[in-house]
């Protein structure tokens, strides 16, 4: 009986991997570099992080839709930049509660789950989800984590997925739990290889980390990791970082963006 088990979940794990090499195959994700800080808001006019932020990123073919999750009280994970939503502190209050504002554009928070699906619909903008630090306290953030972990595993929303974040213990958890994953850590005070030593996939710190360190690009590059830049709203640090030969650059200008790129084709 134990070989027979044994061997059941052999098949069924590999089962699992060819299923997961085939659907990788069949996407298509956009490689212009553009990741739409908190979805595309500003040139439309929408609410940051909202669902038709995310929308127009898709929209415009952005190769990527960056997003912040929170964990509140009764442990439901939604989209919002702030630790705070309409003077509530995210973390303090339930769902329900959070419920009773909307967005300027009639939305209510988004839930992590309705915004995966979303992003899951379309297989050209990847979603660069943020795990925001716990305000609360360090073991709030594991906590989160492990419940942001789950829903992807559960959704089975992994290819689409970049994790981010500034708590670098976040992202050791996240490769603990899926192992291999792509992450980029935030925070700008570890160096190319400290990040390969520990399994990150990318540096994402902002711009001016890169400029007053620019040894580190090099290193980046040697030490294969993922280079990104936040959050750069003018063409001349544009083309500075794509010359540097970054791998993405953030912005709330993506429009802007999506031209200067294609102007170096």
């Amino acid at each position: 009986m134990k070989k027979a088990g044994t061997f059941a979940a052999a098949v069924l794990l590999f089962a699992a991997c060819s299923t997961t090499k085939q659907m990788n195959k069949s996407f298509h994700f956009e490689a212009n570099k553009t990741v739409a800080h908190r979805g595309a808001f500003k040139a439309k006019g929408l609410p940051e992080n909202s669902i038709a932020a995310l929308k127009e990123a898709i929209a415009l073919r952005c190769e990527g839709s960056e997003f912040d999750v929170h964990l509140t009280a009764d442990d439901s994970l939604v989209v919002n930049h702030d630790h705070t939503f309409f003077g509530m502190h995210i973390e303090k209050s339930t769902y329900q509660e959070l419920l009773s504002k909307k967005l300027p554009n009639g939305e209510p928070i988004p839930t992590v789950r309705e915004y995966l699906q979303t992003g899951m619909r379309q297989r050209s903008t990847r979603l660069v989800l943020e795990i925001k630090p716990s305000s609360v306290s360090k073991e709030r953030g594991q906590k989160t984590a492990a419940a942001v972990a789950k829903m992807v595993e559960e959704l089975k929303a992994q290819p689409w997925i970049v994790y981010i974040s500034f708590d670098y213990d976040i992202l050791k958890t996240l490769h603990r739990l899926q192992p291999g994953i792509p992450s980029q850590y935030l925070n700008g005070d570890k160096s190319p290889e400290q990040l390969k030593a520990d399994g990150i996939s990318g540096a994402d710190y902002h711009f001016s980390v890169f400029q007053k360190n620019p040894k580190w690009i090099e290193s980046a590059h040697a030490n294969k990791i993922v280079l990104n830049a936040w959050t750069v709203n003018d063409a001349a640090t544009m083309r500075w970082l794509l010359d540097k030969q970054f791998r993405y650059i953030t912005t709330n200008e993506p429009e802007l963006l999506l031209k200067e790129v294609a102007q170096t084709k």
